[in-house]
C-alpha cells in the first residue's frame, strides 16, 4: 500500500507541474494558443500515460502487498494451527496424565474399599460365630441342666420304687411268717407249704437283687458317658411307664417329650421298650409259673397281656419254655 501512494504522489506532482507551465504560459499571445493546446494535449495525455502506469504499479504494489499479507496470514495460520496442535497434544498428554492419575486413584480406592469391605465382613463373621458358639454353649448348658432335672426326677421315682418293694418286701415277710405259722398247725402241708414260700422268697431275693442292679447300674452310669446316661434313664422311666403292662396317653406324652429333652431316637425307643416289655411279660410268666402250674386264670391274664405288649406267640412260647425249664433246675 505504501507504493501506491508513492504512485500517486507523483501524479499530482506531475499534475501541478503542467499546471504550473499553463499558468506561465497564460500571458503569451494567441499564436501561441494552438502550440499551447498542443503542449496541453501532450501534457495531458503524458498525465493520462503517467496517471495509467502510476494506476498499474499501484495495483500492481496492491497486488504484492495482498500477495505478502495472505502468505503472512497463511504463515500465522499455519503457525496458529502449530501451536493448536502442539496445545492440543499437551491437553491431551495431560488428560492422558490426569486420566492415569484418575484411574490409579480410583483402583487404590477401589482396593481399600475391598480391603476395608473384605475385613468387616471378616470381622462380622468373627462376631457372627461367637454369638452362635455362645448359643450352642446357652442351649447345651439348658439341655444338661434338663437332663439333670430329669435324671433327678428319675432319681426320685427310683427312691419312691425301692420304698415301695421295701413295703411289699415286708408286706411279704410278713405274709410268709404267717405262711410259716399256718405250715405248723397244719403239718399234712408243711413240706408243700415250704416249698412255695421258699420259692416265693427266692422271687422277692431275686427282684431285690434286681433292685439293688439297678441302682448300681444307676450309679455306674452316672460316671460313663452322657449318651448312656439318658439311655439309662430313659429305660428307667420306661419301665416305670410299663410296670402296669400299659402306657397311657399322658405317659406316652411324657416320654415323647422326655426322648426330645434326652435326644433319643425312635430306633433306641423302639429297642427299650421292647426289651422292657420283653422284661415285663417274662417276669409275668414267672409269677404265673412260680407255683408249678399255671391256672386258667393266669392263663388268661397272659394272653391279654401278651396283646398289650404286642408279643409274638413264639416269643411267647419261647419264654414260657425258658421258665418252665428254669423251675425244673430249681426244683431238682
Amino acid at each position: 500500500m505504501s507504493d501506491f501512494e508513492e504512485q500517486r504522489k507523483k501524479v499530482e506532482e506531475l499534475k501541478q507541474r503542467i499546471l504550473e507551465q499553463k499558468r506561465k504560459k497564460a500571458g503569451v499571445a494567441v499564436a501561441e494558443d494552438d502550440e499551447k493546446k498542443k503542449a496541453e494535449e501532450a501534457a495531458r495525455f503524458e498525465a493520462e500515460q503517467a496517471r495509467q502506469r502510476a494506476e498499474e504499479e499501484a495495483r500492481r504494489a496492491a497486488e504484492e502487498a495482498r500477495r505478502k499479507e495472505e502468505e503472512q496470514a497463511r504463515a500465522l495460520e499455519e503457525q496458529r494451527k502449530r501451536e493448536e496442535e502442539e496445545r492440543r497434544k499437551k491437553e491431551e498428554e495431560q488428560r492422558r496424565q490426569e486420566e492415569e492419575q484418575r484411574r490409579k486413584q480410583e483402583e487404590e480406592a477401589r482396593r481399600t474399599l475391598e480391603e476395608e469391605a473384605h475385613r468387616k465382613e471378616e470381622e462380622a463373621k468373627k462376631v457372627q460365630e461367637e454369638a452362635t458358639r455362645r448359643k450352642l454353649e446357652e442351649e447345651a448348658r439348658k439341655k444338661v441342666e434338663e437332663a439333670r432335672k430329669k435324671a433327678e426326677e428319675i432319681e426320685q421315682r427310683r427312691a419312691e420304687y425301692e420304698k415301695k418293694m421295701k413295703q411289699e418286701l415286708e408286706r411279704q415277710q410278713k405274709e410268709y411268717e404267717e405262711q410259716r405259722k399256718q405250715l405248723e398247725r397244719e403239718r399234712t402241708q408243711l413240706e408243700e407249704g415250704r416249698r412255695k414260700l421258699e420259692e416265693r422268697l427266692r422271687t422277692l431275693q431275686a427282684e431285690q437283687q434286681k433292685v439293688e442292679q439297678e441302682r448300681k447300674e444307676l450309679q455306674t452310669a452316672k460316671s460313663s458317658t452322657a449318651g448312656e446316661i439318658k439311655k439309662q434313664a430313659y429305660a428307667q422311666v420306661v419301665r416305670q411307664a410299663w410296670v402296669d403292662g400299659e402306657v397311657s396317653e399322658e405317659e406316652a406324652s411324657i416320654l415323647k417329650a422326655l426322648r426330645s429333652a434326652l435326644e433319643i431316637n425312635d430306633e433306641t425307643h423302639a429297642n427299650i421298650e421292647q426289651e422292657i416289655q420283653l422284661e415285663i411279660y417274662l417276669q409275668a410268666i414267672v409269677n404265673g409259673w412260680k407255683e408249678g402250674s399255671i391256672t386258667p386264670e393266669d392263663s388268661e391274664k397272659l394272653d391279654l397281656l401278651r396283646e398289650k405288649l404286642h408279643i409274638s406267640a413264639e416269643e411267647h412260647l419261647r419264654l414260657e419254655k425258658q421258665v418252665r425249664r428254669d423251675i425244673l433246675k430249681q426244683k431238682s
